[in-house]
């Protein structure tokens, strides 16, 4: 069994078990007014293993599904490093604006999924991303530009339950780690976004 089925079955369970149980909820969801104490900011990882509804939670396991076993096929057990830390990162930004806002609360697989996406992205960027909504697959570097600008769009934007800094700051950091896990620091990239297949 790979880490990315086990890591989507453990989210899965979690999650179901969290849709009707508001305690679930409370004690994993990121929760910045209630993270004053160090011992609370366990919440930058557990936020990444509940989720709001089926929708939130079938579209990130989805994802991850294929996306994660690419990600685990190159990096091996190096890719719960990129998860479960992707996740944390991701989550950073939202706890730091939000430290003094009581009604604040986020959660969800979104900010370590987007760090595997990207990782796949800079992996494979002519790869195609096919999506259930577009019947044509799209180059993975189109949908990297297209996911951010859009991402960004709405962050900007405000309002809503998406926590699209999570989106960003997961991107971004998906972005950052395969650069650093890269033996040609970029090369490759660079050469494979030259040679579209």
């Amino acid at each position: 069994m790979t880490f990315t089925i086990i890591i989507v079955a453990i989210t899965v369970i979690l999650s179901i078990a969290a849709f009707n149980n508001e305690t679930i909820i409370n004690k994993l969801i990121l929760w910045p007014r209630q993270m004053d104490n160090p011992q609370e900011y366990y919440r930058l990882l557990t936020s990444g293993f509940i989720h709001a509804d089926w929708n939130h939670l079938l579209f990130n396991m989805i994802t991850l599904f294929y996306m994660g076993r690419w990600a685990e096929y190159i990096l091996g057990a190096g890719f719960l490093t990129l998860y479960l830390s992707g996740i944390i990162i991701a989550s950073l930004p939202s706890f730091l604006k939000n430290r003094n806002n009581s009604y604040y609360r986020s959660l969800g697989a979104s900010g370590g999924v987007a760090a595997v996406l990207f990782f796949f992205i800079y992996s494979s960027p002519w790869s195609r991303i096919n999506m259930m909504f577009i019947p044509i697959g799209i180059p993975s570097i189109i949908f990297g530009v297209l996911y951010l600008l859009f991402e960004a769009y709405m962050a900007k934007k405000g309002g809503g339950n998406v926590n699209h800094d999570a989106h960003i700051w997961g991107s971004v950091y998906g972005l950052f780690f395969a650069l650093l896990s890269d033996p040609t620091h970029g090369l490759g990239f660079i050469n494979a976004l030259m040679s579209p297949q």
